[in-house]
């Protein structure tokens, strides 16, 4: 639950809004002469705490019931073991790295927080970070300019961070940086909701917040790489996973 605690606490202003609409509506229902106005606003209220409570089902699954920080789906595709050096992108939120390090030992794991991203002004951002601290090796990137050299990196990493990148063009310098730096043999994991029907039902306008498949396909082409294989994590994110 620890991750949907932090989902809570960085929508609860919009959660809070959502149940005091729903409950104005719900009483304004009683000083209508309208039968139709009544069941309108009745039902509308209804509706309005149902996606609240879906959204934070939706949440749990996805984040803390499933198999995305995990990473289980890589099994057959990734042996940890033998990788050398993995480079994990973030967006101010960690909770992925010192599980990897206390896996893998071994692994030469570099962990980089995206420079300016969305999650740096909220506010629930300082309490997400003494639950997950920040990895004490952490650097911050730019987007467009990876501190690695060329062809130096077996696996890149990317769980729900990516889509902070806002700008399409920026997102297609990411992905020409980490091609630039991946080993001819090396992997890109990207993981993310999609901006698509799942979501919507789930999330409502939230899924705004994400990206369509075609706009991950379109960006991933147009920096000259593809998705070799495209796997459902939940009925909410999927994992892509990019080759040269």
């Amino acid at each position: 639950m620890k991750i949907t605690k932090l989902v809570i606490l960085f929508n609860y202003q919009k959660i809070l809004l959502g149940i005091i609409v729903s409950i104005v509506l719900f009483g304004l229902s009683f000083f209508i002469n309208s039968n139709d106005f009544i069941l309108f606003f009745r039902v509308l209220s209804i509706l309005i705490i149902l996606n609240i409570i879906a959204s934070l089902v939706a949440s749990y699954i996805l984040y803390d019931n499933s198999d995305l920080y995990e990473l289980n789906n890589l099994k057959g595709i990734i042996n940890w073991n033998k990788t050398e050096n993995v480079v994990l992108v973030h967006a101010s939120f960690d909770p992925l790295s010192k599980s990897l390090e206390e896996k893998y030992p071994n692994l030469n794991l570099t962990v980089c927080d995206i420079f300016g991203n969305r999650h740096e002004q909220e506010k629930g951002i300082e309490t997400s970070k003494k639950i997950f601290p920040p990895n004490p090796k952490e650097i911050k990137i730019k987007p467009h300019q990876l501190p690695f050299e060329d062809q130096s990196q077996n696996v890149i990493l990317a769980i729900t961070a990516l889509h902070e990148i806002l700008d399409h063009e920026q997102r297609v310098l990411f992905f020409k940086e980490a091609k630039r730096v991946l080993k001819d043999d090396g992997l890109i994991i990207v993981s993310e909701q999609f901006r698509d029907f799942t979501n919507f039902l789930f999330f409502n306008i939230g899924a705004f917040h994400f990206l369509s498949k075609k706009q991950w396909q379109k960006a991933i082409s147009e920096a000259g790489l593809e998705i070799a294989e495209n796997k459902k994590i939940t009925p909410f994110a999927n994992m892509l996973i990019v080759r040269k």
